[in-house]
């Protein structure tokens, strides 16, 4: 048995994919997930599964909320130790001491090709900063996620993969769970 937490991209963002989490917890349970919590109202889902497959898991839930709930949205799972490693190696607080209020964290659904990765880094986007790791995008976004260019969407149009975004807050409170 694995803690695994799903992120679920684009429910309830102004009033687009309402999901209430209670009716969502009892639909991923009836589909076989055990124990399964939820973190706020933005698709933050822990739960313990013997599933060997985390994108498998991730089409399961996908398919139930379509199923339930009417509507197609992207679902990433990892391990909890996945996103714990992913936290420890945040380089804007391990390297640079940045405080997390303004640290983001945008989970990719695939490693991006690297000279798409490449041509997005040609560009500054002051006083936003990224960093690129495997599938994980550390943001530090000085004026707020609300006021950046370093959005889910434009890094899925450069990097041609799917992506969610968590603060930094989120994150940590996940990995606790």
């Amino acid at each position: 048995m694995q803690t695994l937490i799903a992120l679920l991209r684009g429910i309830n963002v102004s009033g687009k994919n309402l999901i209430k989490m209670a009716p969502l917890a009892e639909v991923l349970t009836g589909a076989g997930l055990m124990n399964v919590r939820t973190y706020i109202q933005s698709g933050n889902i822990v739960f313990e599964s013997e599933a060997s497959d985390d994108a498998d898991t991730g089409l399961i839930i996908a398919e139930n909320i379509r199923k339930e709930f009417g509507f197609i949205v992207p679902v990433r799972v990892l391990k909890q130790s996945e996103l714990k490693r992913i936290r420890d190696d945040n380089p804007f607080i391990r390297l640079h001491g940045l405080p997390g209020d303004k640290l983001h964290l945008t989970l990719l659904s695939g490693i991006p090709d690297h000279a798409l990765v490449q041509k997005i880094a040609e560009t500054v986007y002051l006083p936003d900063e990224y960093i690129i790791s495997g599938n994980a995008i550390y943001l530090n976004c000085p004026d707020g996620y609300g006021r950046t260019k370093l959005t889910n969407t434009f890094f899925e149009n450069k990097l041609k993969v799917t992506a969610t975004t968590r603060n930094w807050a989120t994150i940590v409170k996940l990995c606790s769970m």
